[in-house]
C-alpha cells in the first residue's frame, strides 16, 4: 500500500493526464519545476522567456534582471494545485533579486510544492486507527547572475539544487529524499525605443535552456528519470502608443530536451510490448531529443509546444492579460486559455490569474486562481 501511494505521489504531479498506448508523451522527474509559479506569465499563456524583466524573471530567463527597472525586487507567489479535488497540495515560490550596477544583476529563489497530507491507517479488530500523517514535498533553491554582454543584450547562468522527498517510509527500504542539481544557460535581446509613424516601439527576444543535469533516482531499484531540461525560445514587441499606454504581444515555443520514449521488448519474447525512454546519460539525451522521434521530423515537430500572450498597461498602474499554450494532441493534449489582470500601487504589484482548458485532457490547474505579489525598491533604471 505505501508503495502504491508513493506511486500515486510521483503520478499526481505529472501535467498529462491520460495518453493512449500508442502515444508517446515524454515524462520526466519532478515534473513541478515546469509549474507556472507566477501570476503575470500564467496571464499571459504560460510564457515569459522573452518578456519584459520582473521579479519572476529566474524561472522563464534570468538574463532579464539586467534589464530590470528597480535595483531590488522581492516576489511571494501562491499556486493551488488541482484544486477540484484536494485543497491542500499547492505550489510556493519566493524569489529576490538585486540589479548591482547598470549591467550585472544577481537572483535568488525557493520554490516548494507540497503534495499535501496522507495519513495511514492500520484496522485494529473493528477499529480504524491512525498510525500516523506523511508530508511528501519537493522544492528547489536558485541562484543566479546576469551580465549585459552589450547595451542590449545580456546572458546569465543559474545553479539549481533540487530535493523531491516522496517516498514513504516503510521498515524494508530507504526513505530519504532523492537530490540532484542543475544549471540553466539563458540569453535576452532588448532594443532601444525605435520611433514609428503611430507609436514607437521595442523589439525582444530570449532563449532558455534550463534544468540541465543529472538523471534522479527515486529509489535504489527503480529507473532513473531524466530532469525536465527544457529550450525556451521566444520573441516579443512593445506597442508604446504614449505615456499612458503600452501593449505588449509575445510568443514562445518550447521542447523537453528529453528522449521520445520508443518501443521496448520487456519479457524478452521478440515483441514490443512497452514503452520507455532509452537509457543514455542526460547530456547525450539532449543531443538525442532533436533527432530520435521514431516517426521522424513530424513528430519531433509534435514535441515543441508553443503560447501566444498580450499584456496591455495603462499609467504602469494597471494591466490586463490573455493568452493561449498548445500542445499536440499526441504529446500530452495541453490546450487552454488563459486570462490575468495586475494592479501597481507604489512599491506593491499584485497579479492574478485564471485558466480555461480547451482540451479533452483536464488540467491540473483548470480553474484556479493563482496570485503573485511583487515589492519593486531600490534605485530605479531607467530602460524606457
Amino acid at each position: 500500500m505505501k508503495k502504491l501511494l508513493t506511486s500515486l505521489c510521483v503520478l499526481s504531479t505529472l501535467f498529462v493526464a491520460k495518453a493512449q498506448e500508442q502515444d508517446r508523451v515524454i515524462t520526466t522527474g519532478v515534473p513541478f519545476l515546469l509549474i507556472t509559479a507566477d501570476a503575470r506569465s500564467a496571464g499571459m499563456g504560460e510564457l515569459g522567456v522573452a518578456t519584459s524583466a520582473d521579479v519572476y524573471s529566474q524561472q522563464w530567463n534570468p538574463a532579464k534582471y539586467a534589464f530590470a527597472e528597480n535595483g531590488i525586487g522581492i516576489g511571494i507567489s501562491y499556486t493551488p494545485y488541482l484544486s477540484d479535488l484536494v485543497n491542500d497540495i499547492f505550489l510556493g515560490n519566493l524569489t529576490f533579486y538585486n540589479r548591482i550596477n547598470e549591467r550585472s544583476a544577481w537572483a535568488a529563489s525557493f520554490k516548494y510544492f507540497s503534495l499535501g497530507d496522507i495519513e495511514f491507517t492500520e484496522l485494529v479488530g473493528n477499529d480504524v486507527v491512525s498510525q500516523g500523517i506523511e508530508r511528501p514535498n519537493e522544492l528547489t533553491i536558485d541562484a543566479s547572475y546576469a551580465l549585459r554582454l552589450s547595451d542590449q543584450f545580456s546572458m546569465a547562468v543559474a545553479g539549481r539544487y533540487l530535493r523531491s522527498d516522496l517516498r514513504i517510509p516503510d521498515d524494508t527500504s530507504d526513505a530519504s529524499a532523492a537530490s540532484s542539481f542543475a544549471v540553466d544557460i539563458a540569453g535576452f535581446y532588448q532594443s532601444e525605443e525605435i520611433a514609428y509613424n503611430d507609436f514607437n516601439g521595442r523589439w525582444r527576444a530570449g532563449f532558455n535552456i534550463s534544468n540541465l543535469g543529472p538523471k534522479l533516482k527515486y529509489d535504489e531499484q527503480g529507473q532513473e528519470n531524466y530532469l525536465p531540461t527544457n529550450l525556451r525560445l521566444g520573441g516579443g514587441f512593445d506597442f508604446i502608443f504614449d505615456e499612458y499606454n503600452k501593449l505588449s504581444a509575445n510568443v514562445e515555443v518550447n521542447k523537453l530536451l528529453v528522449p521520445t520514449p520508443v518501443p521496448v521488448d520487456t519479457d524478452g519474447d521478440g515483441t514490443d510490448d512497452a514503452i520507455a525512454q532509452p537509457d543514455v546519460s542526460f547530456i547525450s539525451g539532449v543531443f538525442k531529443s532533436f533527432g530520435d522521434a521514431p516517426d521522424g521530423f513530424s513528430e519531433e515537430l509534435k514535441e515543441f509546444t508553443w503560447a501566444l500572450g498580450a499584456e496591455y498597461w495603462y499609467q504602469d498602474s494597471f494591466a490586463l492579460r490573455a493568452g493561449y499554450f498548445n500542445e499536440s494532441e499526441e504529446k500530452g493534449a495541453r490546450k487552454f486559455f488563459t486570462l490575468g489582470a495586475g494592479f501597481k500601487y507604489n512599491v506593491a504589484r499584485i497579479d492574478i490569474s485564471y485558466l480555461f482548458s480547451a482540451s479533452k485532457v483536464r488540467n491540473p490547474l483548470e480553474n484556479t486562481l493563482r496570485f503573485s505579489l511583487t515589492f519593486s525598491l531600490g534605485e530605479e533604471y531607467t530602460e524606457y
